[in-house]
């Protein structure tokens, strides 16, 4: 079974940087989009920004409210998607944990519905003054 596991979350103040990472094991990454996803308290869980294979443009989307300000990025040698954040906010203040996605057609773009049904623990960001 495929198992994702998430770090680098942390407490910071408004407007500060994390860079949070994604390491997949057990299965290559390569031939997949992976997303970041994040679920604040009392919230449902949430795509925020995904990346889609290298063969397929390693193109990557974000949702609007971290647009500018959140960067994804995948290194397919090491198993390894990453999450640069940048000025933080306190709405940032969620449990964000990555996930394998299907890739949209014909647009060859990724989207938010998951692969697979196995979650990691997530890493826990929070942002206050």
């Amino acid at each position: 079974q495929v198992q994702f596991s998430e770090s680098g979350g942390d407490s910071v103040q408004i407007g500060g940087s994390l860079r949070l990472s994604c390491s997949v094991s057990k299965y290559p990454i390569s031939a997949f989009s992976i997303a970041w996803f994040r679920q604040a308290p009392g919230k449902e869980r949430e795509g925020i920004s995904c990346i889609s294979s290298a063969a397929n443009g390693g193109l990557p989307t974000y949702r609007d409210s971290v647009k500018g300000r959140f960067t994804i990025t995948r290194d397919d040698t090491k198993n390894l998607v990453y999450l640069q954040m940048n000025n933080l906010k306190p709405e940032d203040t969620s449990i964000y944990y990555c996930q394998s996605v299907k890739l949209l057609q014909p647009s060859r773009r990724c989207g938010f519905e998951a692969v697979n049904d196995s979650w990691g623990q997530g890493t826990q960001v929070t942002v206050s003054s």
